[in-house]
């Protein structure tokens, strides 16, 4: 049967676009519902809301249940591990009742506290509310941020005096994301975008000035890159990257000449990545070139910045992430075996140790370590059932301190819990797909529990096996929820990522569909128990595997899911399409085309039965536009066959994260996990 719901303006008044590429005629139906000034499109989604409305009332007892729960583990009143940075100790606070992070230093840990920023105050005036950038200068007078009240990522640039915590009346609008402050305080530079919201641009604004007098420093033309900027650790130069996924070329700005012009370090060549950090009278260079698939470390001298030699060598087990540098010590974060290690390096004697981690499975994160001449490395350590524990590291005596682990109220109990991590053959014999499962003990192979698999898969972005408190609310009701580590993530190294995209993308939906049938045969679960969950590029996943296998599944979640790929793609006038060439290919190109064709949700979508699915969206998302899941949910409900609920969830004032505040986001998360109870239970 096919799905309607009372409408307020009727799908066939509107006209298709027709388009023909590569001699296919191409007809979008719902090309109309890319116009968020038409009022019908408006009426629409607020049409669709109020029907999820309808279909989810059932649920809201057990909503307001999960919601209760989740908030009751959270320490609403908390306080962040202060961390040193040029005299003082800067963290946050929360405090309950109230949305947003308060954000405070102090002198000393003893001293009187002050409040540099509550975002509380500043965002009473609005229903949405983040930042995009904060940074104190360097004498600690000043505090520049970008604020972003819509979602839609179009940042304004505000400066405070600390000194009298007023705001100067310097003011400068529709910005890109990041900030880094000159080393005499008198200077912030910042990123603005092109006509597609691609940042292109770095300016220097002298503080009390207007944005009439900032000056331009660096433009990149070139539509397939994007720009961004930061502050090297030890003060000394102000970085500028400019890079598409497959190419970069820094530039080193000097932090001390307010006046300086960017220095090139090394053009782009196509195929070449590389990263850059100062320290030790050198710059270090993370790269792949000549060959080094999982990267390798470069070192050259600021006055030959193009001149690069070898430090750390390329090697086939080790995918080189990062590296952080300190006066004496170089720190690297690299992945073996798909898990993340940091590796110490002392720079004066070359000697070198791993921090080693117990866990089966787990995440450690470097935190910023703002302090440049230290001995204190900071890290952040959790598992599937060890909340985030805040470590400093001594790097000279090896020693480990553990300053704070995220309480869990409620009698959390991590014994009463398991980790497995279990490696799936791929159905192209290449490969071995790393699944992260935790339940609660004991799990009886038997297939009778329902399951939750998550994954992402693009961008080469990681999916860390880390603490999720409200994922319990779940596990509790005897939900195993596992994360598969497809390709196209990083997981398991470099080539990892290179075979999940462009025209390898397919494997990156394959080898979620194998991990599900894994988990099915090994009985973790059924396919009636079964539920898939991803967001934004891992939304293309859910819309790939609902057309691909929707029978292998009970339900399918899909947050700001990107399923429009052709449309999008061709149009380089939407925010991210040019530069993304490289990551899906150009469907102006023929072979691209057709490989594209072969996955794009929206244009796959079949006259069959599909499982209960939840579609969840921001109507200011920037990243994937609100149009690609609206017109996705439109054409599933007029040709699927079956009558399993198919609800559109689109928030009227938020972007591609969701809503701003944490109360109104555990909300969406209660909303979400009650749509996958409600469809197990059934």
């Amino acid at each position: 049967m096919h799905q309607s719901i009372p409408f307020m303006i009727p799908i066939a008044e509107k006209r298709p676009a027709v388009t023909t590429l590569h001699g296919e005629t191409r007809v979008d139906d719902y090309h109309w519902l890319r116009d968020k000034d038409d009022p019908a499109v408006i009426a629409y989604l607020e049409a669709e809301n109020a029907y999820t409305a309808a279909q989810t009332e059932h649920t809201r007892a057990l909503r307001d249940t999960l919601y209760a729960e989740i908030l009751g583990r959270i320490k609403e009143t908390d306080e962040q591990v202060p961390a040193r940075d040029h005299g003082w100790y800067y963290y946050l606070r929360t405090v309950q009742g109230l949305s947003y992070p308060i954000y405070c230093r102090k002198r000393t840990l003893d001293a009187p506290e002050q409040v540099v920023f509550d975002q509380n105050e500043e965002a009473k005036p609005y229903v949405f509310y983040q930042l995009g950038g904060m940074e104190v200068s360097t004498d600690g007078n000043f505090l520049a941020v970008l604020v972003d009240t819509d979602g839609h990522e179009d940042f304004v640039l505000r400066i405070r005096d600390l000194r009298t915590n007023e705001w100067l009346p310097d003011r400068v609008e529709e910005l890109s994301w990041g900030l880094a402050w000159s080393s005499d305080s008198r200077i912030v530079y910042y990123v603005s975008g092109d006509a597609a919201k691609r940042p292109d641009r770095v300016w220097r604004h002298v503080v009390g000035t207007t944005k009439e007098a900032d000056v331009q420093v660096f433009h990149e033309p070139d539509a397939r890159c994007n720009v961004s900027i930061r502050r090297t650790r030890s003060g000394a130069y102000v970085l500028i990257q400019s890079g598409s996924y497959s190419q970069d070329e820094w530039h080193m700005l000097d932090a001390t000449a307010p006046d300086a012009t960017p220095r090139l370090i090394v053009a782009r060549q196509p195929g070449v990545e590389y990263t850059v950090d100062h320290g030790d009278g050198w710059l270090y260079i993370v790269t792949n070139r000549g060959g080094a698939t999982n990267f390798a470390v470069m070192r050259a001298r600021p006055e030959t910045p193009g001149v690069w030699e070898p430090f750390i060598p390329h090697r086939k087990e080790a995918f080189v992430e990062q590296v952080d540098v300190f006066r004496q010590w170089l720190v690297r974060a690299e992945r073996r075996e798909g898990l993340r290690r940091i590796v110490v390096r002392d720079l004066m004697s070359g000697v070198e140790h791993d921090i080693t981690f117990d866990d089966a499975a787990y995440g450690v994160d470097i935190a910023e370590n703002p302090e440049f001449d230290t001995n204190l490395l900071r890290f952040t350590y959790s598992s599937l059932i060890t909340p985030p524990s805040v470590y400093d590291y001594d790097m000279a005596t090896r020693a480990r301190t553990l300053l704070k682990r995220q309480e869990v109220l409620g009698g959390y109990d991590p014994s009463l819990y398991a980790v497995e991590r279990v490696m799936v053959p791929a159905r192209d014999g290449e490969a071995r797909i790393p699944v992260s499962i935790v339940f609660r003990k004991p799990l009886a192979l038997d297939g009778t529990r329902p399951l939750v698999l998550y994954a992402y898969g693009s961008y080469g972005h990681t999916i860390e096996p880390e603490f999720s408190s409200a994922r319990f609310s779940l596990i509790d009701r005897g939900v195993v929820y596992a994360i598969a580590h497809v390709r196209g993530g990083q997981e398991m190294g470099r080539a990892w990522y290179d075979d999940g995209k462009m025209m390898r993308k397919m494997n990156t939906f394959t080898d979620f569909l194998d991990a599900a049938a894994y988990l099915v045969a090994n009985r973790y679960t059924s396919r009636d128990r079964l539920i898939a969950h991803g967001g934004s590029a891992g939304g293309l996943l859910m819309g790939a595997i609902a057309n691909m296998a929707p029978a292998e599944f009970r339900a399918i979640v899909a947050d700001v899911p990107f399923v429009d790929v052709i449309n999008t793609m061709l149009d380089a006038s939407i925010p991210l399409t040019a530069q993304e060439w490289e990551q899906w290919g150009n469907p102006a190109d023929p072979e691209a085309y057709k490989y594209m064709r072969s996955y794009s949700p929206y244009d796959n979508v079949g006259e069959h039965a599909y499982p209960w699915m939840l579609v969840m969206s921001g109507i200011n998302d920037s990243r994937v536009a609100f149009w690609e899941p609206a017109k996705w949910v439109a054409k599933l409900r007029a040709m699927k066959t079956d009558s399993n609920p198919l609800l559109l969830h689109m928030l009227m004032g938020a972007g591609h994260g969701g809503s701003s505040g944490r109360y109104d986001r555990l909300r969406e998360t209660a909303f979400r996990y009650a749509f996958m109870l409600d469809a197990i239970s059934r």
